[in-house]
């Protein structure tokens, strides 16, 4: 029984997870934003104590390396790391939008999403503004174009969008429905990161032993980045 404890701080969302042999087995979480540093460690303890789960049973633990939000992937990844030297166990980290992307992908009926055309995928973290950080996955899951801060504007996958259907997900794809007005773009609401989208790549990464330097991992920031600014101007 390989049971692995999965961090997810990279949004307002503070989400904790249990997962045996890469199913979920519990899941604490909170939307109400700026507690990720008071509820974390609480959400972890609660989870091991009500599953009977003792701390030296664990074989890793996983966090969400990002993109997001500064001061909570810091809080998630130190949590996870202290965990890990005090057990003396793997780091595994995961992609934020990586896991979201995966999920909706593994339940395109439970989004209505159809089937019989061409589809890309571009989850969507909220930046600030009309800014977002996004990915675009192919059908088959490979990426199309990796991690990018964007500010959104009407020309954003103009191309892609006269070719294909495009699903837009997570917290920074609502404010942006307004903008993307193509027939061709679906919008998945309030889809938020969670550690529950993030068990299955957890255990693929475990399986495969591909695991961090503890000492040494960061977090993805993407701090350094150039935003792209749209050729076109935004909506006032």
């Amino acid at each position: 029984m390989a049971v692995i404890l999965i961090i997810e701080t990279s949004t307002e969302v503070c989400s904790v997870a249990l997962t045996v042999d890469g199913k979920l087995v519990d899941l604490a979480e909170s939307k109400e934003g700026q507690n990720h540093a008071r509820l974390v460690t609480v959400f972890a303890e609660e989870l091991m104590e009500r599953n009977n789960i003792k701390p030296e049973e664990l074989v890793a633990v996983a966090v969400s390396k990002g993109p997001g939000s500064y001061t909570g992937l810091r809080i998630g990844v130190s949590t996870a790391k202290g965990i890990c030297y005090a057990r003396h166990i793997p780091l595994i980290a995961i992609g934020t939008l990586e896991a979201m992307t995966q999920h909706v992908m593994n339940n395109r009926t439970l989004y209505n999403i159809p089937e019989e055309k061409p589809t890309l995928f571009c989850p969507m973290i909220d930046a600030r503004r009309m800014e977002v950080f996004s990915m675009l996955f192919n059908d088959d899951g490979s990426v199309l174009n990796p991690i990018t801060a964007t500010i959104v504007g009407e020309d954003f996958l103009a191309e892609e969008l006269t070719e294909k259907q495009v699903v837009f997900f997570g917290n920074g794809s609502e404010k942006c429905s307004k903008v993307l007005t193509s027939s061709n773009a679906i919008f998945i609401s309030h889809l938020d990161a969670s550690a529950k989208y993030m068990c299955g790549l957890a255990w693929k990464l475990y399986n495969k032993n591909q695991f961090e330097d503890v000492a040494y991992f960061e977090p993805f920031y993407l701090k350094d980045f150039i935003a792209t600014v749209s050729k076109k101007n935004l909506p006032g």
